[in-house]
C-alpha cells in the first residue's frame, strides 16, 4: 500500500501542492491546492495510469471549491435547460457534485464538453445521475443514505483500498483455490458460494429460498471454513431475493465490508429486501433484519458498470459483464493471483436477446473454471419461442376478454413483469388485443420506475426507442397503479381487465390476494410466467390442485379454483436447455471444468452428463456443504 502510494508521490510535480491521496476502493484519489494544476496538469495523471495500471483521479482539494450557492446557480447557468436538472447535491469531503438530470447526455456535453466546463469554473467534479422518468422513492432514499454518510463512505471506502493494495497478510504466499457450496447446489434459491485462496475470503451471492420454511431457507454460513469476520467482500449477481436476499442479515451480524454489484441490482436489490421484511411482518412472524441493517447494507456498495475491471482483494480482480436475466443482472468474471486461475460464476443467465435486454456475454481473454445455473437444463426443459409465448398471450387474453373475465398475471417484481408489460404494451398498441387497464400491484410498479433510471442497460432496440423517438413504453397510459385496498377493490369489481401483481411463486402479496377473489369464477384466468418453486402456491396450481386451504385443518378456509390457469415457459429470464449448451458452444475460450448449480437435483446431473458428453469437459453438481478445490 504504501510503495504504491510513494510511487505516485514521485511522479508529482514538486508545486503540485497535493494535500492527499487516498483510496476509494480500488481507484485513487489525488487532492491538490493549486488550482492551475488542477485545471491544467499536463498529462500528469495519464503518466500515472499508464505507469502503475490503476484508475488515477484528480481533484480540487475542498478547501478552494467555489461556495456551494454559487455553484449551484453556475450550474444551472452552465449546464443546457433541455436537460431538466432536478436535484443538485453536494459531497464536501470528497469534492464532488451530484446532479440529477432528466437527460443526462445532455448534462454531460458532447466530449465530455459541460462536465469540463464545470470543473473549470467551479472546481467540483460533477457526477451525472439520471432523474427515473417515473418517481422512485426507493432511489431517492438510496441517495439521501449515501449523502448523508459521505463522510463514513469516505472512510470506508479507503480502509477498502488499503486492504486491496495492503499485500499478502494471511500468512506465506502460496496458490490454491477452493470454492464452498453454502446453497443453491442441487437446488434453486439460497444462492451462496465461499470463494477462497490463502489471502482472500469472497462470498458470491447471498440469497433466501422464498419457497422453503425456517433454516432450509437460508445459507449453510455455520460452516466451519466461513468466518465473517475474515470475509473480504460479497459480490452480488442479480437482485432476486434468492442471490441478495440473506445480504443484510451479514450486516446485521457484524459484517463490515464491500458489497460489489451493478447500480440497478443495489436499488432493486433494497426495494426486495425491505418488502420481504414487510411481508414477514404482515404474517406475524419475526423478521430476519431490520430497515436499519438494510441501510448498513447499501452504505457499504461499491457497484460497478458492466467491463468495469476493479481489484476487490489483493489477489482477487473482478469484472462484471451482462447476464441478460433481468436489468443489471452481471456475469461474473473473476481473476484470481497473477494470471494463477479465471472463473466466470454466471449466476442466472439467458441466452437470448428478449424483449428487454441482450443476450449473456460469451467472449473473455482466459477462462478455466465455469460456474453455471441449470434451472431448465433438464431433458424435458425444451420451452416454446418468445413468439410462440406472445401468441399463447394473445389467445389466452383474447378469450377471458371475450368473456368479460379478468387476467391475473403473478409476477415476479423483476424482469418477468417488465418484458411482460412491454409485450401487453405493444399487443395494445398494433391492436392485437383489445385495449383494456393493466393495473399494477405490489412491487412491480416501483421496480418498473427504477427501470426508467437505467435504460443504459436494455437493448438496443429499446434504447432507440426511449434516446432517438421520445417513446419509452413504460409510461403509457394503459398502465394503472394500484396503490390502496380501496383501488385494488375497485379493481376487482371493475370490469374485464388484466392485473399483474406479485409475488411470481404466489408465496405471498396481492397476486394471492387478487387470487382468492378470482378463482372461482370461470371467466378469469391466471397465466404463469415465471419459475415456480417447489412447495409453492404457484406449483401446487400448476400440479392440478383445485381446492386450496388457506386456513388450517381444524379451521379450513376453502378456496375452489374453477378460473382457467396456463404456464407459459417461453418468456423465462433462464437460458433453456438448449441455450445453456449453445452459451458453453459459444464461451471463447471454453473452460476446462463445469460446476452445474442452481437446478434440482437431477436437473443438475442431466446438464452435467449432457455437457460432458457433448464438449468433452470435465462437469460436476456439487450438492451442498460440498467443497472443491479448483487449483
Amino acid at each position: 500500500m504504501t510503495e504504491i502510494l510513494k510511487e505516485i508521490s514521485k511522479e508529482l510535480p514538486k508545486d503540485a501542492d497535493v494535500s492527499d491521496i487516498s483510496f476509494e476502493g480500488a481507484n485513487i484519489v489525488i487532492y491538490t491546492k493549486n488550482r492551475e494544476f488542477f485545471a491544467n496538469n499536463n498529462g500528469t495523471i495519464k503518466g500515472i495510469v499508464d505507469k502503475i495500471k490503476k484508475r488515477v483521479e484528480l481533484r480540487a482539494d475542498p478547501s478552494i471549491l467555489l461556495d456551494e450557492e454559487k455553484t449551484e446557480e453556475k450550474l444551472r447557468s452552465i449546464i443546457p435547460k433541455e436537460a431538466i436538472v432536478d436535484n443538485i447535491i453536494f459531497d464536501l469531503q470528497r469534492s464532488q457534485v451530484f446532479i440529477e438530470a432528466e437527460k443526462p447526455g445532455v448534462a454531460i456535453g458532447k466530449s465530455g464538453e459541460v462536465l469540463h466546463r464545470i470543473k473549470q469554473e467551479t472546481l467540483w467534479s460533477p457526477v451525472i445521475h439520471r432523474t427515473p422518468a417515473i418517481k422512485s422513492k426507493i432511489i431517492d432514499n438510496i441517495r439521501q443514505v449515501l449523502y448523508e454518510n459521505n463522510d463514513y463512505r469516505k472512510k470506508f471506502l479507503n480502509n477498502v483500498g488499503k486492504r486491496i493494495y495492503s499485500g499478502w497478510q494471511r500468512g506465506k504466499k502460496q496458490e490454491w483455490i477452493r470454492i464452498s457450496f453454502l446453497g443453491a447446489s442441487r437446488q434453486v434459491g439460497r444462492s451462496c458460494f465461499l470463494l477462497q485462496t490463502p489471502e482472500s475470503r469472497v462470498l458470491l451471492d447471498c440469497g433466501i429460498d422464498v419457497a422453503a420454511q425456517d433454516q432450509d431457507a437460508y445459507p449453510y454460513l455455520d460452516a466451519p471454513e466461513f468466518n465473517i469476520k475474515e470475509l473480504d467482500a460479497v459480490i452480488i449477481s442479480r437482485p432476486h431475493t434468492d442471490h441478495l436476499g440473506f445480504l443484510p442479515y451479514l450486516f446485521k451480524m457484524g459484517y463490515e465490508g464491500p458489497v460489489y454489484l451493478t447500480y440497478p441490482t443495489r436499488d432493486i436489490g433494497a426495494l426486495l429486501c425491505l418488502d420481504y421484511v414487510s411481508i414477514t411482518q404482515k404474517e406475524a412472524k419475526k423478521a430476519l433484519y431490520s430497515s436499519t441493517d438494510i441501510k448498513e447494507m447499501v452504505k457499504h456498495t461499491i457497484p460497478l458498470e458492466y467491463e468495469e475491471v476493479t481489484d476487490i482483494t489483493p489477489d482477487i480482480r473482478i469484472t462484471f459483464v451482462n447476464a441478460g436475466h433481468v436489468l443489471g443482472s452481471a456475469m461474473v468474471h473473476i481473476h484470481v493471483g497473477n494470471g494463477l486461475h479465471n472463473i466466470l460464476y454466471s449466476g442466472d443467465l439467458n441466452y437470448e436477446n428478449t424483449n428487454l435486454l441482450s443476450a449473456a456475454v460469451t467472449k473473455f481473454h482466459r477462462l478455466e473454471t465455469l460456474i453455471i445455473e441449470g434451472t431448465y437444463g433438464g431433458r424435458e426443459d425444451i420451452p416454446p419461442t418468445r413468439k410462440e409465448a406472445e401468441e399463447e398471450i394473445i389467445r389466452i387474453i383474447k378469450e377471458t376478454l371475450d368473456k368479460d373475465g379478468k387476467v391475473l398475471m403473478p409476477v415476479l417484481g423483476i424482469g418477468r413483469s417488465q418484458e411482460v408489460a412491454l409485450i401487453l404494451e405493444r399487443l395494445m398498441r398494433e391492436e392485437k388485443i383489445k385495449q383494456v387497464p393493466i393495473y399494477v400491484q405490489g412491487l412491480v410498479w416501483d421496480i418498473t420506475a427504477i427501470h426508467t433510471a437505467y435504460p443504459d442497460y436494455f437493448n438496443n432496440s429499446i434504447r432507440k426507442e426511449i434516446f432517438h423517438k421520445d417513446k419509452n413504453p413504460f409510461l403509457s397510459d394503459i398502465f394503472k397503479r394500484v396503490g390502496s385496498q380501496k383501488e385494488m377493490e375497485e379493481v376487482l369489481e371493475g370490469g374485464p381487465c388484466i392485473i399483474m401483481a406479485t409475488s411470481g411463486m404466489m408465496v405471498g402479496g396481492p397476486s394471492v390476494e387478487y387470487f382468492k377473489r378470482l378463482a372461482d369464477n370461470p371467466r378469469n384466468s391466471l397465466i404463469f410466467t415465471c419459475y415456480q418453486g417447489p412447495g409453492s402456491l404457484g406449483r401446487r396450481l400448476n400440479n392440478g390442485e383445485r381446492e386450496i386451504n388457506f386456513g388450517t385443518s381444524s379451521t379450513p378456509d376453502i378456496t375452489k379454483v374453477n378460473m382457467n390457469i396456463y404456464s407459459l415457459s417461453g418468456l423465462s429470464g433462464h437460458a433453456n436447455r438448449q441455450q445453456l449448451i449453445n452459451f458453453v458452444r459459444h464461451l471463447d475460450p471454453r473452460p476446462k471444468k463445469i460446476i452445474i448449480v442452481h437446478a434440482e437435483n437431477n436437473k443438475c446431473l442431466e446438464l452435467a452428463s449432457t455437457l460432458h458428453k457433448m464438449f468433452r469437459i470435465e462437469t460436476t453438481a456439487p450438492k451442498n456443504l460440498e467443497v472443491i478445490r479448483l487449483k
